[in-house]
């Protein structure tokens, strides 16, 4: 199983908190221009802790700093990233709304379609039983996204799927996790 932990600044303690089945996502947006030397410092933290590190939205910069893998936002429909080549172990990602986006990542070849939002009630909510429905919509593997929190974490165990993505799960937490599920 795998745990995404979205991040938007870089915070040890937080990082710290993490176990070896998280992959932390660096995705900053409000950045017009992202800070490589923290990227790498990111970066180099994250593999002295053997967390996987992912950067959103720039699969050419991510190529560059030669990171684990990158994360495309359910709004980017851009395909140029297919004539990059990959090192063998570079994972990309990619998120998703509904049936169009769905089918978008699939034509960006990601490997793993984040679907939200499971739990969270925002204006893409689609509670358990739509989630069901989308994910069943691919071949690709599934991450589950939106509102995992601790309270909520075991209803996890009502789906196929078993890695999940969030920030309010990882920045609960008080330290490496032991529970059952995870």
């Amino acid at each position: 199983m795998n745990k995404y932990y979205f991040i938007n600044k870089f915070d040890t303690n937080i990082i710290n908190k993490q176990d070896k089945q998280t992959i932390i996502i660096y995705r900053n947006y409000s950045l017009k221009r992202l800070d490589e030397s923290l990227i790498i410092k990111i970066k180099k933290y994250c593999h002295k802790k053997s967390i996987k590190f992912y950067l959103s939205n720039n699969i050419k910069l991510a190529l560059k700093l030669d990171l684990d893998g990158a994360y495309i936002p359910a709004f980017n429909n851009n395909l140029t990233h297919l004539a990059y080549s990959f090192k063998k172990n570079f994972r990309v990602v990619g998120s998703a709304h509904n049936i169009k986006e769905i089918r978008i990542k699939e034509n960006q070849k990601v490997e793993k379609i984040f679907i939200s939002s499971l739990f969270k009630k925002k204006k893409n909510f689609l509670g358990i039983n739509r989630f069901k429905i989308l994910s069943k919509l691919t071949n690709k593997n599934i991450v589950m996204l939106g509102g995992i929190s601790n309270k909520n974490v075991n209803k996890l165990r009502l789906f196929d799927q078993v890695d999940f993505a969030g920030i309010s799960y990882f920045e609960q937490k008080k330290g490496p996790s032991k529970g059952a599920l995870l």
